[in-house]
């Protein structure tokens, strides 16, 4: 039996409606955006607050008010938010999102473009490598990173350092497979990101979070940077029990301090204890600068990334400090066939005359999913926009507001910096104890004026808090106003 016609009908939107209410959007997000500083910035919601407010089912009717889906942004969805946007936002690390990379974003969600293969959108893959050499440039990465350079390196946009840590260590995985390695061992710091340690559990190198058989996390010395001496002597150790060194994990800029580990000595660690990095079958050296890499767009920092011409890949996301909003992870190798042999697989219905040449970059080589969306606009939009001196004059505005921070906090006799300031994030604490600065953070975000995280310094010290400049429209006057609220709960 047929259905009547009117059954199929879709409610699609014209182009006018489209038009009217994506102006009514964009009037709504520049409006948030200007009235973030007067909301809490720490939601209040308490769990099951927001489904309370989410009718069980979905409508069974299309064509539902664009006036009531308004209403509930500002009913339900902006009461459950923590506003990462908010100027008194320092917790965590920022994650900023800026007007030119929220147009791109838009423009690729418009695009619709699936950018698998080359074939599938040309423009997608190639403004993709070339983004990731300009940033590459801009960040002073050696030439065997870039595509430009005509080697065997290049760079893609993952969705997170997280990714790009899993795709460096399959790669590392399977090169040393290749070349006869098993009992493979991987190291890292003990301040190492967390996600070291997911990438070996899903690289089926740990069986578990605690697993410390495939994943070493190596002592850090009193600047909280991996000890190089002791990766040297667990790798001999590893190599004498029969395992096989095969990937080591340098951070640039620790999540709980922002601490740089020597990439240069980690290197030299490497090289004195294995067939070194970069040769065949050698240890894959990889450098996470999830945060930090932002500020070496200043070549002032760049010290940061010595020896980065004898790693095998370097992650950082523009996403956290650099304009882009997420997700936005860059990740280069320097031997991009590593990436692919690991990760390549072409069944039939993808096979096509340009893939088949070898002369194009075929991105779904080059992670897990199939699928990815045109990233590259936004990150295009932003380097546009701001250009490589609006990017270095934005970090090294929150440099110096970190910094003035830092002398409100030394200059006042009931707290202490607790660990060395190597860019945005200040670490300090209350000298009263662990109690007292806890209490201390839980007053400041209950005021819903500021928020603040915590860590616990290495090796059982103290809790610390953590302040980290970098959100866009953050001012010396929110930093001035968050010392004070700081100061005068203290004393409270």
């Amino acid at each position: 039996m047929n259905s009547p016609p009117g059954d199929h009908t879709v409610p699609h939107m014209t182009g006018s409606e489209f038009r009217a209410l994506a102006h009514r959007m964009a009037d709504w997000i520049a409006d948030y955006w200007e009235r973030a500083e007067s909301l809490p910035v720490r939601s209040v919601a308490k769990p099951g607050d927001i489904m309370a407010q989410l009718p069980v089912s979905a409508p069974e009717n299309g064509e539902e008010s664009w006036e009531a889906v308004f209403a509930d942004l500002d009913r339900i969805i902006l009461p459950g938010l923590t506003h990462w946007q908010h100027p008194n936002f320092y917790a965590y690390f920022p994650a900023n999102a800026s007007g030119p990379a929220v147009l791109g974003d838009f423009l690729a969600s418009g695009l619709g473009v699936q950018g698998m293969l080359w074939a599938t959108s040309p423009a997608c893959t190639e403004v993709e490598q070339r983004m990731m050499d300009w940033m590459g440039k801009a960040l002073g990465l050696p030439d065997r990173f870039h595509f430009r350079a005509g080697g065997s390196g290049g760079g893609v946009i993952a969705g997170t350092a997280s990714e790009s840590t899993l795709i460096a260590m399959l790669a590392a995985r399977d090169r040393s497979r290749r070349h006869g390695g098993e009992r493979l061992v991987a190291y890292a710091s003990d301040q190492a990101h967390s996600s070291v340690i997911k990438a070996a559990m899903i690289a089926g190198l740990a069986t578990s979070a605690d697993d410390r058989e495939g994943v070493r996390l190596i002592r850090t010395d009193d600047q909280h940077r991996m000890d190089t001496a002791a990766l040297v002597e667990t790798m001999r150790s590893d190599i004498a029990a029969g395992r096989r060194p095969f990937f080591v994990h340098a951070t640039v800029g620790t999540t709980g301090v922002t601490a740089v580990d020597d990439v240069s000595a980690a290197a030299d660690a490497v090289a004195r204890t294995t067939t070194g990095t970069g040769a065949a079958g050698g240890v894959w050296l990889h450098v996470d600068a999830a945060h930090a890499g932002a500020a070496c767009v200043c070549p002032e920092f760049r010290w940061m990334l010595r020896g980065m011409e004898r790693a095998d890949s370097f992650c950082f996301n523009p996403h956290k400090w650099l304009l882009t909003n997420f997700d936005c992870g860059c990740l280069w190798v320097a031997d991009r066939g590593a990436v692919t042999e690991s990760l390549s697989i072409t069944p039939e219905y993808l096979k096509n005359a340009a893939s088949d040449t070898g002369g194009v970059v075929d991105y779904r080589d080059w992670h897990i999913p199939l699928g990815r969306r045109f990233r590259a606009l936004k990150l295009w939009f932003v380097m546009r926009h701001y250009g490589l001196q609006g990017l270095r004059a934005y970090i090294r505005s929150h440099i110096a507001l970190a910094a003035e921070f830092e002398s409100l906090v030394r200059a006042d006799a009931r707290f202490e910096v607790a660990s060395p300031r190597t860019m945005n994030l200040v670490v300090f604490r209350l000298r009263d104890g662990d109690q007292a600065t806890r209490r201390l953070m839980d007053r400041v975000n209950d005021s819903g004026k500021a928020y603040l995280t915590h860590t616990v310094m290495p090796r059982g010290g103290p809790l610390v808090l953590r302040l980290a400049v970098g959100g866009v429209r953050t001012q010396r006057r929110h930093v001035r106003e968050t010392w004070e609220l700081i100061s005068r709960l203290a004393g409270s």
